[in-house]
């Protein structure tokens, strides 16, 4: 199979499993708030995001374990494989060690005495921050496994194990809605159980499929520095994303109350829904990115990540046009009573995403080289300045909603510094990008938002303006995907596919 045909089912596998896993999360999201209320949803998010907080540790492991594993096949060196897995799986325990001293002594201090709960909450938090310390082991210890997953493209595997935990959390709905214990506290034990068993699946597939995920005690020191020099400027890089959200999260928390964080949560799960549509592409490129780099195939390389660039934004940029313009009808429908502010941060995170989102295959990119120092001191120094300036803001008396636009600015900050580092480490063309990437996005937004836009403007109504906007949003944005922003041979492609698909069947 074709690196492109390969990628082309990878993709369509993680986009069945997307669409059916957020439908079941509109729905699960919908009823958990209507069933905890607006401040125990909040209070759960905003202490479950302490536990949150120790995530840079699994993403930094991950990347590291997809990398390597890739970058060995790449290099057709299949032997390499189980010594990768298992130092990944060593160092995934000492994590785990590390993540438990932590949480029981500083995170349990954080949540008893910084954080806004009110008091007749404070046992129900606690309870709930220990089920979110247990559940992220499970999850942590689950990543390698998914790692070779991934690298071996077997896409379709992960695609059915996060549909089995998207039913279980669909499941946990029905039974929070009939219990008759601490709503709260149960939320948090079922989920924990989830966890528990979406572990157990993927270790159960992987050591009956990989010969490689099988583990040994070794002390490859060679190995364990390169790895340990990997991973931990991959701390630093993924140690970000926890002062871009949850601890500038707290920070809301901390001026404004549970409220706020509730509505600030909601904006993240609209984000996290139509951000990981373009995530599925990204994750199903990454391998075949790293993979060509191994093999010293740069011009295909290349190739891969600017496609990837254009892709992962204009994959995004579908689901976020219509979402952009009809939130408020989008959020009274979903959640009936939406948290005050849930309208704007949720159109300013999406915003934050779609800008973010062309930077994907640029990271993978980066990872791939190995060299990754210049990258995630720079690019990770910059995203830092989120803290300092969202609390500069926050102190001056400004809006809630001006940390997620101080975000936006050093997202799009970033994006310029990403691309001159990896021009320092590659044959990356700055100029080419613009050209085959950037302005293709930016005539994209243009034409395809002017239609859609204007009737939502000048056309009053519910539901049928609704449905009126989003068919004009997603017919101009997918003509002016096809026909701007795909160059003539992915034109050609698609509509091939299209004509097989619909004509030749």
């Amino acid at each position: 199979m074709s690196s492109t045909s390969r990628i082309a089912k990878n993709t369509l596998a993680l986009y069945f499993r997307q669409i059916l896993i957020m439908l079941v999360s509109l729905y699960t999201v919908r009823v958990v708030l209507n069933t905890l209320g607006a401040e125990d949803y909040g209070i759960y998010n905003v202490v479950a995001g302490v536990v949150t907080m120790f995530g840079f540790l699994s993403g930094a492991m991950a990347t590291a374990s997809q990398r390597f594993f890739s970058f060995e096949m790449g290099r057709k060196n299949e032997n390499g494989l189980p010594h990768i897995f298992s130092v990944t799986l060593t160092i995934y325990a000492f994590l785990s060690a590390v993540i438990v001293i932590f949480a029981e002594t500083l995170g349990f201090w954080f949540v008893c005495n910084k954080l806004v709960i009110p008091l007749e909450r404070m046992t129900a938090a606690k309870w709930i921050y220990q089920c979110a310390v247990i559940s992220f082991l499970f999850t942590l210890m689950t990543t390698p496994y998914m790692s070779a997953i991934i690298a071996h493209e077997n896409m379709n595997v992960y695609a059915y194990v996060s549909i089995v935990e998207a039913v279980l959390k669909l499941a946990v709905v029905f039974v929070l809605k009939i219990a008759v214990a601490d709503k709260l506290v149960l939320y948090g034990m079922l989920l924990l159980l989830v966890a528990a068993i979406n572990t157990g699946l993927y270790r159960f597939y992987c050591k009956r499929h990989y010969k490689e995920c099988r583990f040994r005690l070794l002390l490859d020191k060679k190995l364990f520095s390169e790895m340990f020099s990997y991973v931990g400027w991959n701390l630093f890089g993924s140690s970000v994303g926890v002062f871009k959200n949850q601890i500038v999260n707290i920070l809301l928390n901390q001026f404004f109350g549970s409220l706020v964080n509730a509505a600030r949560a909601i904006a993240s799960q609209v984000s996290a829904a139509v951000t990981s549509f373009s995530q599925n592409f990204s994750t199903a490129i990454r391998p075949q990115i790293i993979k060509t780099y191994a093999a010293e195939e740069k011009e295909e390389c290349l190739s891969l990540t600017f496609r990837g660039c254009r892709m992962t934004f204009f994959l995004m940029y579908i689901f976020t046009l219509p979402l952009l313009l009809e939130m408020p009808f989008v959020l009274d429908v979903w959640l009936k009573n939406p948290p005050e502010n849930a309208v704007l941060f949720a159109r300013l995170v999406l915003i934050d995403a779609l800008v973010d989102s062309v930077s994907y295959p640029i990271m993978t990119l980066a990872q791939a080289t190995g060299k990754i120092k210049l990258y995630q001191s720079a690019v990770g120094g910059i995203l830092l300045m989120n803290l300092p300036a969202s609390y500069v803001c926050l102190k001056c008396g400004l809006p809630a909603y001006s940390v997620l636009v101080v975000a936006i600015c050093i997202t799009f900050i970033a994006f310029v510094v990403r691309l001159f580092i990896i021009k320092a480490l590659t044959d990356f063309s700055i100029r080419s990008f613009l050209m085959s990437v950037c302005l293709p996005i930016f005539a994209v937004a243009v034409l395809s938002a002017a239609a859609p836009a204007a009737a939502r403007y000048f056309i009053k109504g519910g539901v049928m303006n609704f449905i009126g906007v989003v068919f004009l949003s997603v017919t101009f944005a997918s003509a002016s995907i096809l026909f701007v922003g795909m160059d003539k041979s992915e034109r050609v492609s698609v509509l091939n596919m299209m004509r097989r698909r619909f004509f030749d069947a």
